[in-house]
């Protein structure tokens, strides 16, 4: 029986939690798979609506299945933006680096630091726009955007350990069919 064929719908908690070998804790415990949700929010509900009638949550684990990869494109870049961008990338780094060496300073560890750090910042800038810039000339327009990756799963599976997988399951089956009391959505 696989995970995709005992699912009920989307979203919808299985009958039966396929038995998988391979699903255990690091103490060794098996774990079954009770359910099965499209969305975390979905699964997050799930193991409130457990802790809520006295579940032990502590016995259950969340698992995203299927990561895919998202990138979204934030805008053009252009030699003005690569620039800009190395540029805080440089000030940040450059201010931390100068503010660490000012901590050294045993006379005034304050003030050294803070104008180290100033130092920092202003140099780390200029450092880091020029490499910023130098970078996106020489990738040629190979790249000419800005974007912003995350990985995300398709779906997320309820896990819970065997010896008190068969109550979950029953507590969820209960609230698919209205004979228990939802927490409210949050």
């Amino acid at each position: 029986m696989s995970a995709s064929s005992s699912r009920q719908g989307p979203g919808r908690t299985a009958a039966r939690g396929p038995w998988r070998a391979d699903l255990r804790r690091a103490d060794g415990t098996r774990r079954r798979v009770i359910a099965s949700f499209d969305d975390y929010a979905d699964a997050e509900f799930a193991v409130d609506y457990l802790s809520d009638r006295g579940f032990p949550v502590e016995r259950t684990a969340i698992i995203g299945r299927d990561l895919k990869l998202v990138e979204q494109v934030t805008g053009r870049l252009d030699n003005g933006r690569a620039a800009l961008r190395g540029a805080s990338g440089g000030a940040v780094t450059g201010a931390l680096v100068g503010w660490i060496f000012g901590l050294f300073n045993w006379i005034a560890p304050l003030t050294t630091g803070l104008l180290l750090a100033l130092y920092g910042l202003v140099f780390g800038a200029i450092v880091g726009a020029l490499i910023g810039l130098l970078v996106h000339v020489l990738q040629g327009g190979r790249r000419d955007f800005a974007s912003v990756s995350a990985m995300r799963p398709e779906r997320f599976e309820l896990l819970v350990d065997d010896e008190v997988a068969d109550e979950a399951t029953r507590l969820l089956e209960q609230a698919q069919t209205g004979g228990g009391r939802t927490p409210p959505a949050t």
